[in-house]
């Protein structure tokens, strides 16, 4: 049984309003603690940072419950005390693209690029511009800049529910970002499903169970 005392959320940064949003929805409490998403650009220091973040919980945590998905690899190799429960998808954008109770381990379209409600200012496609464009100079900034995008062909927004995508000030800056990388912009379904589920305790196929003393494998794997 899932309570207050014997149950905590590690949750990337990038999905803490939406965890937020499903505790709010399915009237949970559960204490939280936030990953560092820029740990993600090296899966390395995510992996450590969870690793840390296991092995300093108190030892009345008995379940962890994972906000975030296998993202990269972070979580392989990873070992715990605690029984945690992963949703069991290749990362956070799949996460957010789930509308039914289906497994599916990868959601994302070849080529398209996927914007949230944490994917503006910082960690947005025109902040990657100006940071390259400031290390590099201008000319051959931009130049790189190009090579970073120059597969993808569309700019899609995740329509959750959870934030207002429709917003005359958001439209303007995805429409901005898209427009750096030559992509039309759309808006493409979504929910928070899956972080309602995590949290409720309503754990089917969609999630990886990890008894205590597992050590974690590839996506739904123990070895």
């Amino acid at each position: 049984m899932l309570t207050k005392e014997n149950t905590v959320i590690l949750v990337c940064g990038s999905l803490l309003l939406h965890l937020e949003a499903a505790q709010k929805k399915m009237h949970t409490d559960f204490k939280w603690i936030e990953l560092d998403r820029d740990n993600h650009v090296e899966p390395k220091k995510m992996k450590q940072c969870i690793q840390d973040a296991l092995n300093e919980l108190p030892a009345n945590f008995e379940n962890v419950l994972v906000a975030m998905a296998y993202c990269g690899g972070s979580w392989e190799g990873i070992t715990a005390s605690q029984r945690v429960i992963i949703p069991n998808m290749d990362d956070c954008i799949t996460l957010l693209l789930n509308t039914d109770d289906i497994q599916h381990a990868n959601l994302k379209q070849m080529g398209h690029m996927y914007l949230r409600d944490s994917d503006m200012e910082q960690y947005s496609i025109k902040y990657i511009k100006k940071s390259v464009c400031q290390e590099y100079g201008m000319e051959m900034g931009t130049s790189i800049f190009g090579s970073f995008f120059q597969n993808y062909t569309n700019v899609d927004i995740i329509d959750t529910g959870v934030y207002d995508c429709y917003s005359e000030e958001f439209a303007a800056e995805a429409q901005e970002n898209a427009d750096l990388i030559r992509c039309p912009l759309d808006y493409v379904p979504g929910s928070n499903l899956i972080l309602e589920k995590l949290v409720s305790g309503n754990w089917d196929e969609q999630f990886a169970v990890f008894e205590s003393g597992s050590k974690i494998g590839k996506q739904g794997v123990y070895f």
